[in-house]
């Protein structure tokens, strides 16, 4: 069974929600989560329980403006501009990175917007000696890299929510996600809509830097650096995703990603968004996600580059 300790990221003078699944015996590797938009920690307990049963802790944070990181109604999406985004991955990321070759690897794995949150970081030239050169490998749950179909703005509505961004940077709206276009899972849908820490709130500033992450990604202007540190990297999407866009992180990884010499695109074949709560198939990815961070560990241990 996993250990379970709650703690905090000071950062900023804000007060971040924090939680591990730390295994009972031996630590062979620490993954270091990030989670989308309207989501927090308290969704993943399955999956990261079984992770943690190989072996593999696991840290995440509610990120500033979701989950239990929000501390009044107006800290809902709250989430400051992308420099601001940037910076709380970092500041948590670091403390866990390894000190010594003898250290467990660190692998980071980013959800959703989060997925996007942390390639973006990765791929960012003022990160990569403090923080990518030391992680051994970024993997990506359907990254939002672009928008669905079912769920593209129009080009007004974007329009328009940028030029209000300019002037009501913290003005917030919500944002509703269908449960049905997030899971298969009828109970995990009913769960969605119970759950009042998805609040499905976000503010103009945080929507907009949302919007340029994901432009600056689907255009390829942010991709892995010639000679950067980014070593390994694993996408994995389901193909009938409604929420994010299963052939832009298809395309990405096809086009922008050359650089990696280490890397794996998985097609789940139907899945929708949620690949960690779309049914009893999603063992299948606790598992691929356990075996792709165990085999990097096998080969740290045989003689392979050490961080």
């Amino acid at each position: 069974m996993a250990l379970e300790k709650e703690g905090t990221l000071e950062v900023k003078g804000d007060s971040l929600y924090t939680k591990s699944w730390v295994p009972e015996g031996p630590i062979k590797a620490k993954l270091i989560f990030i989670h989308g938009f309207s989501d927090h920690l308290g969704r993943y307990t399955a999956f990261f329980s079984a992770l943690s049963a190989r072996g593999i802790a696991v840290h995440g944070l509610d990120q500033r403006g979701w989950g239990r990181s929000v501390k009044k109604p107006g800290d809902m999406g709250l989430t400051g501009p992308t420099t601001q985004v940037l910076a709380d991955m970092a500041a948590f990321i670091t403390p866990h990175l390894p000190s010594s070759p003898s250290d467990p690897p660190v692998f980071v794995l980013g959800h959703s917007m989060g997925g996007g949150q942390a390639l973006t970081l990765a791929c960012h030239p003022d990160y990569q000696e403090p923080v990518v050169r030391h992680v051994r490998g970024w993997m990506l749950e359907s990254p939002f890299i672009s928008f669905s179909p079912e769920e593209q703005p129009s080009a007004l509505k974007v329009y328009a929510g940028r030029l209000a961004g300019r002037l009501m940077p913290h003005f917030q709206l919500k944002h509703e996600i269908m449960p049905e276009h997030l899971t298969r899972d009828p109970e995990v849908q009913k769960s969605l809509l119970e759950d009042k820490l998805m609040h499905n709130t976000g503010t103009l500033e945080g929507l907009a830097g949302l919007l340029d992450r994901t432009a600056a990604l689907a255009s390829g202007q942010v991709r892995p650096l010639p000679g950067g540190a980014l070593r390994s990297l694993w996408i994995g999407h389901g193909t009938e995703d409604k929420t994010t866009w299963y052939e832009a992180s298809r395309k990405y990884f096809d086009e922008y990603t050359g650089e990696v010499q280490d890397k794996e695109f998985k097609a789940y074949q139907g899945w929708y968004h949620q690949l960690h709560a779309d049914g009893p198939d999603s063992k299948e990815f606790y598992k691929d996600v356990g075996d792709w961070i165990l085999a990097r560990c096998e080969d740290e241990g045989k003689g392979g580059p050490k961080l």
